[in-house]
């Protein structure tokens, strides 16, 4: 059964049958608009597109998957911010013939995903379209909080990451082979492990700017070092490419810190501390902040491009 089947108002139904509007939702999807809890009278706000072809591909992620990645890659941003997740909106744009159940299992992963830390998808658009987009804007909630910005890094911080790199890249790269193996690294290209309790956890702990690492981690500490007005210096020896990692890149004649300092969608979380303070839980130091600008690996700067650019 396609979509051109039930029509738009039965595809609407559907999807929202499989949605959990999420706690701070005091209205979710039925009327023109949701209405949604905002506690600190501050709203993050956030915005990312997914495009079929572009961002995912149908024979190697399932569409539970494309809404873990969606849902993922905007609620990253919002930890980011330090603020707490609290809705989703969704536009969805598919062709007239896309069976039904692929867009239910996207909604599915949207609403597993960010029920992950207790927000929901509160409402969006559906329009036909030859390709499947999915754009995702998120909310969020800095209880009180600072927003925790990219500009804020100063001489003498200590860099640190929450999460993992490289997973999501060597998945990729696995699958761009020909490949479906290591499944720890495919698995962590089709649906990412993102620390989002580790952003709000890094506000309160004084981090001084922080960064979605999405693009890749040399490409996104570089914003970090430009907004600020900084060099950024990673230590290689920080970095250790678990064992599947290490087997893989041998196989395909690749080196492993590409992917762990170049590859993007782990969504790990880059942020800086004052060196005096002491790092919350699930954050490692890979680094230092010093006079200059951009960043370089063990003083030196890294060959190749830094990250992903969409234009490029």
């Amino acid at each position: 059964m396609s979509v051109a089947d039930i029509g738009e108002f039965g595809l609407i139904a559907r999807v929202t049958a499989r949605l959990d509007p999420g706690r701070a939702s005091l209205l979710g999807p039925g009327d023109d608009a949701a209405v949604v809890a905002a506690p600190d009278a501050r709203v993050v706000a956030c915005t990312d597109v997914l495009v079929d072809g572009r961002h995912f591909r149908r024979d190697w992620s399932s569409a539970t998957d494309v809404g873990h990645r969606a849902a993922a890659a905007n609620l990253a941003d919002i930890a980011a911010m330090g603020a707490l997740p609290t809705a989703l909106l969704v536009a969805l744009c598919v062709p007239p013939n896309l069976p039904v159940e692929w867009a239910e299992g996207l909604a599915e992963g949207l609403s597993a995903e960010a029920a992950k830390v207790g927000a929901g998808v509160v409402g969006g658009d559906m329009s036909a379209s030859p390709t499947i987009t999915v754009a995702v804007t998120a909310l969020g909630d800095l209880a009180g909080g600072s927003p925790v910005l990219r500009s804020g890094a100063r001489h003498g911080d200590v860099v640190a990451l929450a999460g993992r790199t490289g997973h999501a890249a060597a998945g990729l790269t696995v699958l761009s082979r020909g490949f479906r193996t290591p499944k720890v690294l495919v698995g962590a290209y089709r649906r990412p492990e993102v620390p989002y309790l580790a952003g709000p956890a890094a506000a309160r702990a004084g981090a001084t700017a922080m960064i979605d690492v999405s693009d890749g981690l040399l490409a996104d500490l570089g914003h970090v070092a430009e907004a600020s007005g900084v060099a950024i210096d990673l230590r290689r020896d920080a970095f250790e490419a678990p064992r599947q990692m290490s087997d893989a890149a041998q196989a395909l004649g690749v080196d492993p810190y590409d992917w762990m300092l170049t590859g993007g969608e782990d969504h790990a979380l880059a942020a800086t501390f004052p060196a005096r303070v002491a790092l919350p839980d699930g954050w490692r130091p890979v680094g230092r902040v010093g006079v200059g600008s951009g960043v370089t690996v063990d003083g030196q700067p890294y060959a190749g491009p830094p990250g992903w650019d969409h234009f490029r």
